[in-house]
C-alpha cells in the first residue's frame, strides 16, 4: 500500500546505540548524534547505551509520541537479530513498521575500524545520513495473510520423526509420517541398549511407536518415500510413493518436519575392516550383543575417530565416545550375557595370548587411582589375584580425546576408568595401525608417555565410525529446495537464533538429518520442530512480510529467468505465461529483481529511487 500522505511533513527521528563498547568504545557516539540533527527531515536525535534494553525501546516509542515522528531510523547492530524488535517498537507507538531503517554501525563500522575512531565516527555519520535518505522514501506496507492448511508431513519415521510427528498429533492436528524402511525406529533399531537402562533399544522405543500407531491424527506411511512437493507455507502439495507400488497418493499440508536420520560411515580397508576378521564398526558390535552373537573373546580394543576428525571427514561426530564407553562398560558388567553359539559365527577366539600382569604391578596401577579408596583397591587387587592375571576380559580405548560432553557422560567415562578400562591416547600423525601377525590380530600403536612403539594383541577391534547424512539427502534437498552444508547434513537457517528451521518458511529439520546427535539431542530437536511447525497450523494463517518482489505485468516478457534465479520456488507463471510472485513464500531477496532483463521486477521498499537516494547520500549528493 502506498503513502497517501504524499504532502505529509517528513519527520526523522534518529537513535544512536553505544551498544555498552562495541560501538562506543571505537565511534564518537554522541558526535554521531549531534551530526544526524543537521541533517533534513531529522527533527529529532539521540543517543542510548542500548537502545535494545526496556529503557531504549521506551525512548523510540515515546520520541515517536512527543515529536509526531512519521520516520525512524536506529543506527546501532546487526539487523537479522534486532530489526524485528525495533519495528514492533515503532508499531506499539502507532506508526508503520516499514517507514522504519535499520543501519548497522557495529560490522559495517566499529568493528573493522577498531584502530582508526576519527574514521570510524566519519564513516559512522555516512552511514547515518544513508539510512535518512533512504527512509524518508519508505511508504508504509500491510503484510497480505495467507491461509494455511492445518496438519503436517513428517519425513522419517525414527525416533526424531516419531517424536515430532506424535508431538503435532497431540496438539490436535493430522500428521502424515512416512518412513521408507518396512517399520518405524530407525537406526535406534540396530542398537543393543541406552545409556539410561540395559534394557533392549527396540524394547525402550516401542512405547513411542505403539503410540504413533494407534494415535487417530497420525497416518503412517511404511516403505513409502515422498515423491514430489510443490507449494509454500501453509499450502504444500506433497505426494507421496509406497515403494512396491506405482499409484501415488496426494496431500496439501501447512508444514513439513524432515527428521531422515544419518547413517554409519563405513569404509573398506580402514584400520582393517572388511580385511580382517573381528573388526567391526560401533553399530556391527551393537547388533552383535544385540542378537548374542558375540564371539569368546579377551582382548577388546575400540579405535575413537576412525574415519572422522580430518582422517575421511572433518567433523567430530560427537556421540562416537559415549556408545564406546557404554560398550566398554558393558563387555565388562554382561559379557557373559552377550554371548552367543562362537561356531555359528565362525569367529571364536580359542587362545588369545594376553600380556601377564603381577600382583604387584597392578597394585601400583591401583594405588595411582587416587580418586579410589584403599580398602576398595586391596580388595580388588586381592581378587584380581585370587582369579589369576590375564582371565579378565582387558577393554582398551584408543583415543584423540575423550569427547564425554556433559555431566552425565562425564560420570560415565569415570565409571569406566574405574572399571579399569584403559584410555591410550594417540596423535592424528601417529594413528594406530591394525595388522595381522600370522594368525593373530594385534594393534601396534605408539606409546605417548612412553614414546615407544607397542603391539598389543587383541581379539576384537571395533571401530568408532562417524554419523554420515543419509544417500538420499541432496534428493530431499532438492525436493524440498532447502539446503544441505558442506558435511552432507541438512543445513539450518542459523545454528543459535533458528535451530530447528529452515530458511525456506514452513519447512522444518530435526535429528541426526541436521547432524550427530544422541536420543535425548533429538528427542528434544523433535518436540523444538514440533512446536515451530504447529505454529502457522494453529494460527491457521501465516502473514508474509510486506518486502517482496512486484512484477510489473505489462513489462513482463515471460522469459522465466526470475523463477530459475528464485531460491525459494517464490514465482510461477500464470495463465498468460507471465510471472507471479506468490506472497507466502517472498523472501524479498531481490535475485529475480537483479536478473530481470526487461526490468519488470522491482522490491517493496528497495526501490531504483530509494537506493539510489542512499548511494547519492553516500557521495554528500543528497544534502
Amino acid at each position: 500500500m502506498e503513502n497517501d500522505k504524499s504532502n505529509e511533513e517528513l519527520r526523522v527521528g534518529v537513535f544512536v546505540c553505544h551498544c555498552g563498547t562495541n560501538i562506543g568504545g571505537f565511534v564518537d557516539v554522541p558526535s554521531v548524534a549531534e551530526y544526524a540533527k543537521t541533517l533534513p527531515g531529522v527533527v529529532f536525535a539521540m543517543d542510548n547505551l542500548y537502545t535494545c534494553a526496556e529503557d531504549g525501546l521506551a525512548a523510540i516509542k515515546n520520541a515517536i509520541k512527543e515529536h509526531k515522528l512519521n520516520r525512524v531510523v536506529v543506527a546501532s547492530c546487526t539487523p537479522r537479530t534486532h530489526a524485528p524488535l525495533f519495528q514492533a517498537t515503532v508499531e506499539e507507538a502507532g506508526l508503520n513498521k516499514y517507514l522504519f531503517t535499520f543501519v548497522n554501525i557495529r560490522e559495517h563500522c566499529s568493528w573493522v575500524h577498531m584502530k582508526e575512531k576519527e574514521k570510524a565516527t566519519e564513516k559512522a555519520r555516512d552511514l547515518v545520513r544513508m539510512g535518512v535518505a533512504r527512509v524518508k522514501l519508505l511508504s508504509p506496507q500491510e503484510e497480505p495473510r495467507i491461509p494455511v492448511e492445518k496438519s503436517a508431513l513428517v519425513i522419517g519415521g525414527g525416533v526424531a520423526g516419531m517424536t515430532a510427528a506424535h508431538s503435532l498429533a497431540k496438539m490436535g492436528f493430522p500428521v502424515h509420517l512416512v518412513e521408507k524402511e518396512k517399520e518405524l525406529g530407525g537406526f535406534v533399531r540396530n542398537l543393543n541398549n541406552l545409556y539410561v537402562t540395559t534394557k533392549d533399544a527396540t524394547e525402550t522405543i516401542m512405547p513411542l511407536i505403539e503410540k504413533v500407531k494407534s494415535h487417530p491424527n497420525i497416518k503412517v506411511y511404511l516403505n513409502s518415500k515422498v515423491s514430489n512437493v510443490h507449494g509454500f507455507i501453509g499450502n504444500f502439495d506433497v505426494k507421496i510413493k509406497p515403494n512396491d507400488k506405482d499409484e501415488e497418493v496426494e496431500h496439501k499440508v501447512g508444514s513439513i518436519i524432515v527428521a531422515t536420520g544419518a547413517i554409519e560411515y563405513t569404509k573398506e580397508a580402514l584400520y582393517g575392516y572388511n580385511v580382517y576378521k573381528n573388526v567391526v564398526t560401533l553399530t556391527e558390535f551393537e547388533i552383535m550383543c544385540k542378537n548374542k552373537t558375540l564371539p569368546k573373546v579377551k582382548n577388546v580394543a575400540f579405535i575413537q575417530c576412525a574415519g572422522s576428525r580430518g582422517q575421511d571427514v572433518s567433523y567430530c561426530s560427537r556421540i562416537c565416545c559415549n556408545v564406546a564407553i557404554k560398550n566398554a562398560i558393558n563387555i565388562v558388567d554382561n559379557y557373559d550375557n552377550l554371548l552367543g553359539i562362537a561356531e555359528q559365527t565362525g569367529k571364536a577366539v580359542e587362545e588369545v595370548p594376553v600380556e601377564p600382569k603381577a600382583p604387584t604391578e597392578v597394585l601400583e596401577r591401583r594405588r595411582r587411582r587416587s580418586s579410589r579408596g584403599r580398602g576398595r583397591e586391596d580388595e580388588e587387587v586381592a581378587e584380581e589375584v585370587k582369579r589369576g592375571p590375564g582371565e579378565r576380559i582387558e577393554v582398551t580405548i584408543f583415543n584423540r580425546d575423550i569427547m564425554s560432553y556433559g555431566i552425565a557422560h562425564e560420570l560415565y567415562f569415570n565409571k569406566a576408568r574405574e572399571k579399569r578400562v584403559r584410555f591410550v591416547r594417540y596423535k592424528p600423525d601417529r594413528r594406530p595401525e591394525v595388522i595381522m601377525d600370522g594368525d593373530k590380530l594385534m594393534i601396534k600403536y605408539f606409546h605417548e608417555t612412553l614414546a615407544v612403539e607397542r603391539e598389543m594383541p587383541v581379539d576384537l577391534v571395533i571401530l568408532s565410525t562417524p554419523l554420515i547424512a543419509q544417500p538420499d539427502a541432496e534428493d530431499i534437498s532438492r525436493l524440498l529446495k532447502v539446503p544441505c552444508g558442506q558435511d552432507g547434513f541438512f543445513l539450518e537457517a542459523h545454528v543459535k537464533l533458528r535451530p530447528v528451521d529452515f530458511a525456506t518458511d514452513g519447512v522444518f529439520v530435526c535429528g541426526t538429518a541436521r547432524g550427530p546427535a544422541d536420543i535425548t539431542e533429538s528427542i528434544e530437536q523433535a518436540e523444538a520442530a514440533a512446536s515451530r511447525a504447529a505454529t502457522p497450523l494453529a494460527a491457521g494463517y501465516v502473514q508474509a512480510e510486506a518486502i517482496m518482489a512486484h512484477v510489473d505485468q505489462e513489462i513482463c516478457s515471460g522469459c522465466g529467468t526470475c523463477i530459475d534465479v528464485c531460491p525459494y520456488g517464490a514465482i510461477t507463471k500464470n495463465e498468460e505465461g507471465l510471472a507471479e510472485v506468490v506472497a507466502a513464500a517472498c523472501k524479498g531477496c531481490g535475485c529475480c529483481g537483479a536478473s530481470c532483463p526487461e526490468n519488470a521486477i522491482s522490491m517493496t521498499n528497495y526501490t531504483d529511487e530509494q537506493l539510489m537516494a542512499e548511494a547519492l547520500a553516500a557521495l554528500k549528493e543528497a544534502i
